[in-house]
């Protein structure tokens, strides 16, 4: 219910901290996909991770190279470049101090302040990509 209620918000403009809508096109059918996600903002970067790990938008994001954001009526075109899993760790460190509430479940009981080898463990799990804008 909630993501519901957030993905409408979005869609009128209004960005739950960080929420977009992202579009992608489908790997196999070339239509646009719209989900629902975080944009995380940490050390002058933006990304996106993949909370529930190897879904659809992950594989048709990897497929595609890039794709839009949604908030309100301003679209924003992006490259995505996939973080290895040795860069992960702090990214998925401030996602999970931002919106372990919302997503904690997802995260095997580590949380923000698990130890990094907790983080490191995990991470291989978590796809996690840079937003990169022209």
């Amino acid at each position: 219910m909630l993501n519901g209620v957030v993905s409408g918000a979005t869609r009128l403009g209004l960005g739950f901290w960080g929420s977009r809508v992202l579009r992608v096109r489908g790997r196999k059918s070339g239509q646009w996909r719209s989900t629902p996600v975080n944009l995380l903002s940490f050390d002058g970067k933006r990304y996106l991770v993949a909370p529930r790990g190897e879904t659809q938008w992950v594989r048709n994001l990897r497929a595609a190279g890039g794709g839009e954001l949604v908030l309100g009526r301003r679209t924003e075109a992006f490259r995505a470049v996939e973080l290895s899993d040795t860069e992960k760790p702090p990214v998925l460190r401030a996602y999970l101090k931002r919106w372990k509430a919302e997503v904690g479940i997802f995260f095997d009981g580590v949380s923000a302040g698990s130890p990094e080898d907790d983080l490191a463990r995990i991470a291989p799990r978590h796809p996690v990509f840079s937003v990169e804008t022209s």
